[in-house]
């Protein structure tokens, strides 16, 4: 199990584990999370490379940094998630705090929906050489930092030169992140289904320039033109700063995020709650 630390969390955390092993499986509680709560109740703990080694589902209690992290983690091993929504909007945490026993009861008596989510695979090359690599479930940011001005780069795509752009950034966006940042920029929602990526400027100098969207299949690279450096972040939590001249290259992973959800899971439900969207249908 992991968590977000936050003070009234560990009592729900602790709940959902005793709830588990009542139900006759084996829990562990990741160490970071451990620690935080202060009290493990002869829970075993382990790191997150052990427990994905051993963990057959695993159950995130938070909001959607805490299931971002998560997801990053275990993509590796290909362990499924269940996220319990203790943040704000929930859009990857998607059973409430009140219903959490009863759906992951649910989920382990097998009614659930089973979703796969695509991931990014981020480097950025200096001289030819990777300097730094992660993953991105939700998006790449490449930004101005903490400069007060425009920034300017070079956009391909598969090799193939688009344009050049002066602006704040550029976001980079899967299906998953397009409700995250990306929708903040007027960018496009991307059903989770869709196989796109998502080109999201910020604050562009120039009228014509617009989100894209483009096939998953796509390799897409950023170069920094001088004399402007950037900061580059991953989902929000891993940053690197880029000098001018790096390239952010990016390209879909191969590995994916398993998410399962109640049965009663509905992604447009969950739209309509999360942006407050019309709760019902008007008929004449």
């Amino acid at each position: 199990m992991w968590f977000n630390p936050q003070p009234d969390v560990a009592e729900s955390v602790l709940l959902i584990a005793r709830y588990l092993r009542e139900r006759g499986l084996e829990v562990w509680i990741e160490q970071g999370t451990a620690s935080s709560i202060g009290q493990a109740e002869g829970f075993p703990v382990a790191a997150y490379e052990e427990i994905a080694a051993k963990c057959d589902l695993a159950v995130v209690v938070g909001g959607d940094g805490t299931m971002l992290t998560t997801a990053r983690r275990l993509a590796e091993r290909s362990v499924p998630l269940v996220g319990v929504n203790l943040g704000r909007l929930g859009f990857l945490t998607d059973i409430a705090r009140k219903d959490a026993l009863l759906r992951l009861g649910e989920i382990l008596d097998g009614s659930f929906r089973e979703e796969s989510r695509f991931m990014l695979d981020a480097e950025v090359l200096r001289g030819g050489q990777r300097v730094f690599h992660t993953l991105a479930l939700n998006d790449v940011v490449v930004n101005k930092g903490d400069l007060g001005r425009m920034i300017e780069f070079d956009l391909s795509i598969d090799g193939e030169f688009v344009y050049t752009q002066r602006s704040d950034g550029m976001i980079i966006s899967t299906p998953t992140g397009s409700t995250a940042y990306a929708l903040s920029a007027n960018g496009p929602i991307l059903h989770p289904s869709v196989g796109g990526i998502a080109l999201v400027p910020l604050c562009p100098h120039a009228l014509t320039a617009r989100p894209v969207t483009l096939p998953d299949s796509c390799c897409i690279e950023i170069e920094l033109l001088p004399p402007h450096d950037a900061r580059v972040h991953f989902d929000g939590q891993a940053r690197f700063d880029a000098r001018a001249g790096d390239r952010v290259r990016l390209t879909r992973s191969p590995l994916a995020v398993r998410l399962l959800h109640p049965k009663s899971y509905s992604y447009f439900a969950m739209l309509r709650e999360k942006l407050h969207w019309s709760a019902a249908p008007r008929h004449n």
